[in-house]
């Protein structure tokens, strides 16, 4: 086939761009490649939900959303940056549930990894691939992907915990798959000791893989005594000593002492924060908020963030983020307010 050159003054260019776009295609001419964007463009903004306002209107909705629904009874938290999507920054999802007493959830598994931070419970449980396990105020516990999984509240007042999964990456990738078990409860019938029907039979779970206590976590801090620096940061590990929660989702504690700020850093994928004890500042770009203990930010990629503490008692906060992701697909970059 001959190709043959023309002048450009003399060529119909929207008429070329009209038949491009009839046939499904864009040029990509520009040799500065201006197509796309030089550094991260999130559309995630930085932003800050009161937990008081979200607890009280999840408890509203306990009085009109049935009990046997409670498995889908959550509060999204909507970034304003992207209202159409339910996530709360980046590819991460937040979202605040709450149980009343004497209620249950029907057992289920999904393709997204689910985390999950208690901020309330005296009598709450939860149940994952056969292993039920009390929960209480700080604790963290980790629904692997497509686990078996349930939750209840055998106390006397509302548990309320936190959400935290990769929902949206999974949406993004058409990989969302979602289960109910055949029967309400993949537990054993009390007193039998014999599994569920059609339960695979349950692996050994390492200490502190799926479940990591509140108590737990603040020893650990302890012990790391900020480090001499004013602040301290706990990595959670996953299970069989995978050093993330996940392969998509990181989870950390950090805590800041009194009358100290955190150096700032920023990274590829989002983060979301939690506040777990006390009272924090956080800064995220040019943003700064105010947040209280059970309040929640979202860090868009690549913002500048940190935390500082003008209180007299000890802050925690608990930050999950796409690390592993980054890491995985080759894309993770992290700098500190040293290398800035």
């Amino acid at each position: 086939m001959e190709v043959t050159t023309a002048n450009p003054s003399s060529v119909d260019v929207a008429g070329y761009q009209r038949r491009a776009a009839h046939a499904g295609v864009v040029g990509r001419w520009s040799s500065a490649n201006e197509n796309l964007p030089w550094r991260p463009e999130p559309r995630s903004t930085p932003q800050h939900w009161d937990y008081r306002t979200l607890r009280a209107l999840a408890l509203e909705a306990t009085g009109f959303v049935r009990g046997e629904a409670g498995a889908l009874r959550v509060l999204t938290l909507l970034n304003s940056g992207h209202p159409e999507l339910e996530a709360t920054a980046g590819h991460l999802y937040s979202g605040l549930q709450v149980l009343v007493p004497g209620e249950d959830m029907h057992s289920h598994r999904h393709s997204p990894t689910a985390v999950r931070f208690v901020h309330e419970s005296d009598g709450g449980w939860t149940a994952v691939d056969g292993e039920r396990m009390p929960v209480g105020p700080g604790d963290v516990v980790l629904t692997p992907a497509l686990k078996w999984h349930e939750h209840g509240n055998g106390g006397r007042g509302p548990v309320v915990w936190q959400d935290c999964t990769d929902d949206p990456l999974v949406t993004a990738l058409a990989a969302s798959h979602f289960e109910l078990f055949p029967v309400r409860s993949h537990l054993a019938p009390a007193g039998t000791g014999d599994p569920a029907p059609v339960l695979p039979a349950v692996e050994g779970h390492e200490a502190g893989t799926l479940l990591h206590r509140w108590q737990h976590v603040r020893a650990a801090l302890a012990d790391l005594g900020a480090a001499g620096r004013g602040w301290a940061e706990l990595r959670l590990g996953g299970p069989h000593g995978a050093p993330d929660l996940s392969p998509t989702v990181a989870a950390r504690f950090l805590a800041v002492e009194p009358g100290t700020t955190t150096p700032a850093r920023r990274h590829t994928g989002a983060a979301v924060l939690i506040v777990a004890a006390g009272a924090v500042t956080v800064v995220v770009g040019e943003t700064t908020f105010a947040a209280r203990r059970g309040d929640t930010v979202a860090v868009p990629s690549w913002a500048w963030w940190s935390l500082g503490n003008a209180g007299a008692e000890p802050a925690v906060v608990f930050a999950y983020d796409e690390t592993p992701l980054m890491r995985g697909a080759g894309l993770h970059r992290t700098e500190t307010e040293e290398n800035r």
